[in-house]
Order: C-alpha cells, then sequence, then structure tokens
C-alpha cells in the first residue's frame, strides 16, 4: 500500500486471467459475488458499463458485528450507491466516480477510483488508486473495506 496527501494505491495479485478479474468488476453475478467488506453484501440494481454509464447497487450489514457498527455510528444496515464510470479500457483499466453520500453530518463529495490490470503469467496484477475521503477515520475506514473486499474477491477467484 502506498500512502500519498490525496491518493492511496492497493496492490493485489491474483492467480487468474484477466477476463476473469475483470468480469468480477463488470457483470452483475461478478460485483454482488464479492464487493462490499466482510459482514457485508452487495446487490446490483443497475450496471450500464459506458463511459457515463452507472453503476448503482445496494450494500446491505449482514454479520453481527457490522450490524452493530452501523447501528452506533446511526447509519442504517442497508445503504444506495453509486458508481459512474469515467474511463473502461477493457481488460486494461476502469475508472469510475463513487458518490459518497452515505456518512451522517457530512455533504456528499465524489472519491475518484481507477483500477489498472495487468496480465503477468498465470496470474493478474489489479493495481486500485482511490482518493481520500473527507477525514483520515474515515479514508482508513475505506481502506480497511476494500482490503477486506479484495480478500473476498480472491477467495471467489479461487472457488472458495
Amino acid at each position: 500500500m502506498k500512502l500519498s496527501s490525496q491518493r492511496i494505491t492497493l496492490e493485489r495479485s491474483y492467480r487468474s486471467n484477466v477476463a476473469a478479474v475483470w468480469n468480477m468488476w463488470v457483470t452483475k453475478e461478478g460485483f454482488e459475488s464479492w464487493w462490499g467488506p466482510g459482514g457485508f453484501a452487495s446487490e446490483v440494481i443497475k450496471l450500464d458499463l459506458r463511459p457515463g454509464g452507472e453503476l448503482e447497487y445496494t450494500m446491505t450489514a449482514i454479520g453481527a458485528d457490522q450490524i452493530k457498527f452501523m447501528k452506533d455510528v446511526g447509519m442504517p444496515l442497508t445503504s444506495e450507491h453509486k458508481i459512474i464510470f469515467t474511463e473502461i479500457e477493457e481488460h486494461r483499466q476502469l475508472s469510475y466516480m463513487h458518490l459518497a453520500d452515505f456518512i451522517p453530518g457530512v455533504d456528499p463529495y465524489d472519491v475518484s477510483t481507477t483500477v489498472e490490470f495487468f496480465s503477468e503469467g498465470d496470474h493478474v496484477r489489479m493495481v486500485l488508486t482511490f482518493d481520500r475521503m473527507h477525514s483520515d477515520e474515515w479514508t482508513q475506514r475505506m481502506q480497511m473495506g476494500m482490503e477486506s473486499q479484495l480478500g473476498k474477491l480472491q477467495q471467489v477467484l479461487e472457488g472458495g
């Protein structure tokens, strides 16, 4: 992980091919199979994969610890989310803006993310670069959530 003043970069390597990893990001079935930190489940409502297209989904706390956390911070157990795709280069790069409109007491703002895919033999190296959030606490939460999601992605790709 690299931390800059405004951007965070996470890198993972998966024993898979680029098409399979790409499809986990750009299909309803793939996205729902891993998106959301541990203890959360996601459901895709709309997926329009093109620049300017939208991905709308809900994320629901389903684990006991996550349900307790959401209640403790005054957030609903299910929240709606919107991603707007900004760049799509099939099997190479996916860029999007994610509307952060779910934080109590904070005005909505966009978080920019770029996902790059590199085929390296029998592995795919995936590099995510995303904006920091409005505070160190929420940046850390987002980073921990993304780390958890990437672990779920590995489990799904490995057939677990």
